[in-house]
């Protein structure tokens, strides 16, 4: 199994739209929730991907700390539909608290989960640091992991 970190810089306009594409395919339009996908972030984050068959099945950006949020973020995990059920989120979220962890030596990771997610990040070591809260007409809490 084989995966791709990239600079923002070091994206081609091919890969950039075949994230972009992946990213309103499954936030806006599956969950059919309209939000401003282009926030000015990815400039500044790593791009975590996974391909098979030519195609990005799995997905996230990494965001060091000081530009979301005081720490560093994960965020727009993503998995293609056909590709989901096969264990490829757990792999995915440990590869990016890994590379998070190598890249910037980060004490914690903060997310903004949709918070019927609570259960799977937990699995990946993160605790919930918020109430429940609206976010893009979706259910969110902040959920955060640390080295102890």
């Amino acid at each position: 199994m084989s995966w791709d970190l990239k600079k923002f810089s070091e994206l081609d306009i091919n890969y950039l739209y075949e994230i972009l594409k992946l990213r309103v395919e499954v936030f806006v339009v599956e969950q059919n929730c309209p939000y401003p996908e282009l926030d000015n972030y990815d400039q500044h984050a790593l791009h975590l991907s996974y391909k098979e068959n030519n195609e990005i099945i799995a997905y996230c950006r990494i965001i060091p700390g000081g530009h979301k949020y005081e720490e560093c973020s994960i965020g727009r995990v993503i998995v293609k539909e056909h590709a989901r059920g096969r264990g490829l989120a757990r792999i995915l979220m440990l590869e990016a608290i890994e590379k998070a962890e190598r890249t910037w030596n980060v004490p914690s990771i903060r997310i903004c989960a949709q918070s019927h997610l609570q259960k799977f990040y937990h699995s990946v070591g993160f605790h919930t640091i918020s109430n429940e809260f609206e976010e893009d007409g979706i259910p969110h809490v902040y959920m955060m992991t640390s080295k102890n």
